[in-house]
């Protein structure tokens, strides 16, 4: 079968006075399914709450837009919440079966996307979400009989602790209904700001590039993901690189157009097409990707599904061709002498971020 690489746009899945929320289909998108890898988006108005619920897949959140997110947290077996702030450049590891709510106490949408691995999910490529309340919550589910025996409650007690709640996915709190505070100790344990990272590489006029490991972040190894934020200025590259270790790669754009090719299997050119804003395209294991920014440059988020991901380069310091010996390159590529001198020259002077050409 013959897959489709295009760039994808989400799909509207549930919109209502609290916010919506947005999903990749691994029908549409059949790549997703067979990297096993997926991608929602959730937008909340001021006000907007999500119900708690626990998805199937690991993933992390990616705030790309508000300052006044919160987020409750309950793992298994825990006696109380964690409650968390969010803003916007934060990633927020989310574990599968892993209980969790999110509301926006600010005065402007929050809108946060998740990119994780569906290994383990019920559809291959998506992530499905169990809800505890609303309509669509576990509660309905069971007779009046059995939460009532469950919770030591009459049946008129239990027939309105079930069916109280008419919201499906997210409502809008009425206004001064108080909730929780978030904790600003376990914030720092459990939130990391990629935006205000300084970053691994800065190249002037080309952009920057930050990661985000398991040994800068430990609460992200509990997700068994990385992530790296890059910010290309106007026209500037992102050049070739591939992942060593076989993990795969999920890339959002969040700011900006730009270009991507990818290269796979024999060589083939399997993607050479537009990036914008919204955009998620998935780098399969092994496969080469690059990227060049448009004029008003280029801001996306790679998610890794590995904590210490290891890359090839080919330019930089560290390029493989950088260390391949000359004789050798000279053979692989039927290269003169005198080129391979200029080749390799050029190579110690490249950058993984390349400025625009004069």
């Amino acid at each position: 079968m013959e897959l489709n690489f295009s760039p994808k746009f989400a799909q509207k899945i549930f919109e209502g006075e609290g916010g919506t929320y947005y999903s990749w289909s691994s029908t549409e998108y059949e790549l997703l399914k067979e990297a096993k890898v997926g991608g929602g988006r959730l937008g909340l108005q001021p006000r907007g709450f999500a119900f708690p619920h626990y998805a199937d897949s690991n993933k992390i959140g990616y705030v790309l837009q508000g300052s006044g997110g919160v987020v409750g947290m309950v793992y298994p077996k825990a006696s109380q919440e964690v409650v968390l702030t969010l803003k916007a450049g934060d990633i927020i590891p989310v574990s599968s079966g892993v209980v969790s709510w999110w509301y926006n106490n600010g005065d402007s949408e929050l809108v946060i996307v998740f990119l994780g691995e569906t290994s383990k999910a019920y559809v291959l490529g998506e992530f499905t979400y169990f809800f505890l309340a609303g309509t669509l919550g576990i509660l309905g589910g069971f007779s009046t009989a059995f939460n009532s025996r469950a919770y030591n409650l009459n049946t008129e007690e239990a027939e309105n602790l079930a069916k109280r709640q008419t919201g499906v996915l997210i409502i809008k709190l009425a206004e001064g209904q108080k909730m929780p505070q978030p904790c600003k100790n376990s914030t720092d344990k459990m939130v990391y700001n990629i935006d205000a990272a300084s970053p691994d590489f800065h190249v002037q006029n080309a952009g920057n590039l930050a990661s985000l490991t398991e040994k800068k972040f430990p609460f992200i190894g509990e997700v068994g993901l990385s992530a790296i934020l890059v910010k290309l200025e106007g026209n500037a590259m992102s050049s070739p690189t591939y992942a060593a270790d076989s993990s795969v790669q999920v890339i959002y754009v969040a700011k900006g157009s730009g270009k991507i090719q990818i290269v796979g299997i024999n060589g083939a050119s399997v993607l050479d097409t537009e990036l914008k804003a919204g955009h998620l395209c998935v780098v399969p294991r092994f496969f080469v990707a690059s990227t060049i920014a448009d004029g008003e440059g280029l801001e996306y988020l790679s998610m890794i599904t590995a904590t210490q991901p290891l890359f090839g380069e080919f330019t930089g310091e560290t390029s493989v061709w950088g260390a391949l010996s000359p004789q050798v390159i000279q053979a692989s590529l039927n290269l003169t002498p005198e080129f391979e001198q200029v080749f390799r020259a050029k190579i110690k002077k490249s950058t993984i971020l390349v400025p625009p050409q004069d």
